[in-house]
């Protein structure tokens, strides 16, 4: 293997803190041609997230049912994934505003704690 290229995983999901870092999966149910402007507000609302309430970010999926986008959100422990974080940030509260209009619903579908981790972020 080249030389740097391999990234230590983390030692069964401990953060550097001594927490389980702690995985939140969202499915959101978009409104018919609404798609585009709702991945451009979560983006909003996930990088306003990350910046003020100590994420380490999130992904959104597209799957195979139309409509349905899955969201995937990192937080360094579960404690501080359900911390009362105030936003009061106005591109936040429109970002927010924005996605809610383009939702018919959203629900948490799993609340997870790493275990084990070997997700790489460069090819072998």
């Amino acid at each position: 293997m080249p030389q740097g290229r391999f990234i230590q995983p983390l030692m069964a999901g401990i953060t550097t803190q001594g927490a389980k870092v702690f995985i939140a999966v969202y499915e959101f149910q978009i409104k018919d041609n609404m798609e585009l402007l709702f991945r451009e507000a979560w983006l909003e609302v996930t990088k306003s997230i990350y910046q003020n309430c100590g994420s380490f970010g999130s992904r959104l999926h597209t799957s195979e049912t139309p409509n349905i986008l899955i969201g995937y959100a990192q937080w360094p422990s579960r404690e501080q994934w359900e911390k009362d974080h105030e936003l009061t940030d106005a591109l936040y509260a429109k970002a927010r505003n924005g996605m809610r209009r383009c939702l018919v619903q959203t629900k948490t579908v799993y609340k997870l704690e790493v275990c084990d981790d070997y997700l790489q972020t460069v090819l072998a």
